[in-house]
């Protein structure tokens, strides 16, 4: 088996006086990989801990999780920021979707724009509430965070090394801050 150690999900806020958590998720495959049972050792303030995932739900868009170690909102709120992580077999995953990539991926791969031309190399993968932002360290040098949508990253193929980009305009081009002789 070739594994992987992926993040599946960030333990967001309590939710309710019973121990019930918000989460923030990083997998497609919610459902499958947060189902009842599931088993997750993390690291938290306190040391090491097991969570065993009791349930989750739904709510307007919204996914929370209830954990069989997790009886109370002080617990619970104790786990803010926590991430679950699983081992995953990375040829397995390949079979089911072709196509998938890891944020561990991501990194080094060249950022071309859609006309060709090279904007940059991936330095990192973060994650926002409202997306994820890919780190491109820019031919210049300059660190750019590029919004890691499908509008303006249509295309990641990892075996060709390879993201491609179609940033709004501005985005990578240096700001006149930046450049010599403007007092900057």
């Amino acid at each position: 088996m070739n594994a992987l150690d992926v993040t599946v999900a960030t333990i967001g806020r309590a939710h309710g006086l019973k121990g019930e958590v918000a989460l923030i998720l990083r997998t497609d495959q919610p459902e499958e990989r947060l189902a009842a049972g599931t088993a997750f050792t993390v690291a938290t303030s306190a040391g090491e801990r097991d969570l065993t995932v009791a349930a989750t739900r739904i709510q307007q868009g919204r996914w929370y999780a209830r954990f069989s170690e997790v009886s109370s909102r002080t617990d619970a709120e104790s786990l803010r920021g926590v991430e679950l992580t699983l081992a995953v077999d990375t040829e397995v995953e390949a079979e089911e979707d072709p196509e998938a990539w890891y944020p561990s991926e991501l990194k080094g791969l060249a950022v071309r724009h859609v006309d060709g031309r090279e904007l940059g190399t991936v330095i990192d993968l973060e994650h926002y509430p409202a997306q994820d932002l890919l780190i491109v360290r820019s031919a210049e040098g300059r660190r750019v965070m590029l919004p890691f949508v499908e509008e303006l990253v249509p295309e990641v193929d990892v075996e060709a090394g390879t993201v491609i980009a179609d940033p709004p305009g501005g985005l990578f081009e240096p700001s006149g801050e930046d450049e010599p002789g403007t007092g900057a």
